[in-house]
């Protein structure tokens, strides 16, 4: 059977997760204590007690990255995992460079850790908000978007599946345009409860000093093609991967073509590795044909290794 792996992003964190994985296999906590090390503070501890901690930013990003990668180990260690290519929805594409040994575990905590800082600082916290439109196609919503009368910045930033695109940008702009989706048809318009209005313009001057922090780390071509958020394709060198990861910040994710990509290479099964069900959901309204698993505690890491054996 052919596979890929897929990483999720911010959102699918919760306070207690992964901790069924933690009891029965200890490279779980292995790898916390690792990422704990270069931050300076318990991160395992945090995800477990500290509901609000877990949520900032600062702490959401470094966690994730932490806990797909942990739950990616507890699968490899199990057996030897030959995936067609991996992919992650926005934070989670480091996890996945991570786990193709393109980016080392240490750096990619340090470099999401620098990343949440950015964008945390890019906006305070109350201007910017992000709001998911379901229901209308993709170009509706761009078209919406593009023709808001008011000033301020609304931009379409997540195709995250059919039917669900994400919108982010000013606060009063991201409400008025929700009004705007309703009128054009829009079934919902959910503003998402978030600090950040993530890969939109807004964020153009933390990607501007990003791209720095990006240069200083050493990146490598893995043993594991990843498909970026960027464009759904491969990145040909290694400047071209750090390139993609700059331009992500403040450009949109192209899930569903990342997901119908993976599926033109061949790839029969997806497997959500980490925190959550979202990109399992996401899949299956995007590409009917691939089945999708969703690894986060032992009973589905028993049930997927028995699937690809």
């Amino acid at each position: 059977m052919k596979y890929s792996l897929i990483f999720p992003g911010q959102g699918s964190q919760s306070l207690g997760m992964l901790s069924d994985l933690a009891d029965n296999f200890a490279s779980v906590k292995a790898t916390f204590e690792e990422a704990s090390d270069v931050l300076g503070f318990d991160l395992w501890k945090l995800t477990q007690e500290d509901q609000d901690g877990l949520n900032q930013t600062q702490n959401t990003q470094p966690a994730m990255l932490a806990a797909g990668y942990a739950t990616y180990r507890v699968l490899s260690n199990e057996m030897n995992l030959s995936p067609v290519c991996m992919a992650g929805h926005s934070l989670g594409e480091y996890t996945a460079l991570v786990a193709a040994g393109s980016l080392g575990f240490a750096d990619g905590i340090q470099l999401v850790r620098k990343r949440a800082e950015l964008m945390q600082s890019a906006v305070p916290v109350g201007v910017g908000a992000m709001a998911a439109i379901l229901g209308l196609d993709d170009e509706t919503v761009v078209k919406v978007c593009a023709n808001y009368p008011g000033e301020g910045v609304v931009e379409a930033v997540n195709f995250n599946a059919n039917g669900q695109v994400v919108i982010a940008g000013n606060k009063e702009s991201v409400d008025a345009t929700c009004d705007l989706m309703k009128a054009a048809g829009a079934k919902r318009a959910v503003v998402l409860p978030v600090s950040v209005p993530s890969h939109c313009s807004l964020m153009n001057n933390a990607a501007t000093v990003f791209a720095n922090a990006v240069q200083n780390v050493n990146f490598k071509i893995g043993s594991v093609d990843v498909l970026h958020n960027v464009d759904a394709k491969i990145a040909i060198d290694v400047d071209d991967m750090r390139a993609k990861l700059v331009a992500q910040l403040h450009k949109p994710v192209l899930w569903t073509g990342t997901v119908q990509a993976m599926h033109s290479m061949g790839v029969e099964k997806l497997i959500e590795s980490g925190p959550g069900k979202v990109l399992t959901g996401l899949t299956r309204r995007i590409e009917k044909a691939l089945t999708v698993n969703a690894v986060l505690d032992t009973i589905s890491v028993a049930a997927t290794l028995e699937e690809i054996k």
